[in-house]
């Protein structure tokens, strides 16, 4: 992992066995939707989130019977798991007995003071963390005529008003959170968060609806933030099965440098009258057989030999088609060269060899005449269709004609 972005150091906490803050990895989270008393199926589905990518589980504790039902569940967990309370502190309690690694309690529905210390007391002595949980759909009526709407300043005012509140029981296992259905709105409230406490804060675009919108507006809002190095635990909230929600976050996090990569990371051309075959269909052929194997490499799927190779040079290893052919390559060399129809079945075989031998062997297990197939079948079309890649010598060629006399 090659962590280029510089990241506010915020107070460490731990959920469970998840370190969050404090320089750790920045985490993924999703929340189960299955009714929680229905402990196998809810089971099933965190089960699917961990497999996922998910590093923190929430789920709902609305009730008695999901209070119970959080007791059986909570053992048998492959992650953390952290109660989701609303409106009633006593299931806050109840959750805390039945073992979670983790609250969260909305400041805009629980709002008797000594019901907030009471739990910040029970779960102090558990040394279970508290996330602060503030919504701009439900925030407090008193904040709400004070400033009118949800604004960034509305939210972090709630988040100090509760934080007041656990202070006062010496309570400071806390992470935050001030979501927002508006992109901006959700940016600039974390951005005033940021600079106000270094609690650990927990990212994401609230009812952010399905994808693709609720997928452009969580990334948009959360690696803005991730990028100016704001934030430590992500979720993206999306009308959709949650197991998506944890996929999307982490790969958002690998393809931002933040976490090591565990899955596919597939790049492509977007297609162009270059292309020698479907890039499209290639390219969704590669990805259905590639994420089945979960390979984590970079793989290109390239429409062109004469400039594929030298624009995903980059890449693990990729596939360019040019006379009924594919050039396969690693890091931008050619290894072989394959018929247009085994394209996509070479590489996964070349992949899985990468994979598992390296890159060196396979660089030296490559084909000896492969560069030389390569280089005439690039020829014939540079010379068919012209070189995109000459930008050096158009560009020696221009300054040539603006600096002649007259």
């Amino acid at each position: 992992m090659s962590q280029t972005t510089h990241r506010s150091q915020t107070r460490p906490i731990k959920v469970g066995r998840v370190p969050v803050g404090g320089g750790a990895p920045v985490s993924v989270q999703s929340m189960t939707t299955t009714k929680t008393a229905d402990v196998e199926n809810t089971l099933a589905q965190v089960y699917a989130l961990a497999g996922a990518g998910a590093d923190i589980v929430r789920i709902t504790c609305n009730d008695v019977d999901a209070a119970v039902g959080l007791a059986e569940i909570v053992p048998r967990s492959p992650v953390p798991i952290i109660a989701d309370i609303h409106y009633q502190y006593r299931l806050a309690l109840a959750a805390l007995e039945a073992g979670v690694q983790g609250l969260r309690l909305n400041p805009g529905n629980i709002r008797k003071p000594e019901q907030i210390r009471t739990v910040a007391r029970e779960a102090k002595d558990r040394g279970i963390p508290i996330r602060v949980g503030v919504n701009a759909g439900s925030l407090d009526r008193d904040l709400m005529a004070r400033y009118g709407s949800a604004t960034p300043e509305a939210l972090v005012a709630s988040a100090l008003k509760e934080i007041e509140y656990l202070a006062e029981e010496d309570f400071e296992d806390i992470k935050i959170s001030v979501k927002h259905s508006h992109v901006p709105s959700m940016v600039n409230s974390y951005r005033l968060l940021a600079e106000t406490l270094n609690y650990p804060l927990h990212l994401g675009v609230t009812e952010a609806g399905p994808p693709p919108g609720g997928l452009i507006k969580s990334v948009a809002g959360i690696a803005t933030l991730l990028l100016e190095g704001i934030g430590d635990t992500i979720r993206f909230s999306l009308t959709a099965d949650p197991v998506e929600e944890a996929q999307a976050g982490r790969r958002l996090l690998e393809y931002l440098d933040l976490r090591e990569r565990t899955g596919l990371d597939l790049i492509a051309c977007p297609s162009c009258g270059r292309a020698e075959v479907d890039v499209l269909e290639v390219a969704k052929e590669a990805q259905d057989k590639l994420e089945n194997e979960k390979i984590p490499i970079q793989v290109a799927v390239m429409g062109c030999v004469v400039n594929g190779p030298g624009e995903a040079r980059e890449a693990d290893i990729g596939i360019a088609a040019g006379r009924g052919r594919g050039h396969l390559f690693i890091k931008g060399k050619v290894i072989r060269v394959v018929p247009e129809d085994e394209m996509v079945d070479a590489l996964l075989d070349e992949a899985r060899k990468l994979v598992e031998e390296g890159l060196d062997a396979r660089l030296a297990a490559a084909d000896q005449n492969a560069a030389d197939l390569a280089a005439q079948d690039r020829q014939v079309l540079i010379e068919i269709q012209g070189d995109a890649n000459r930008v050096k010598d158009r560009r020696a060629a221009v300054a040539g004609i603006v600096s002649r006399d007259g």
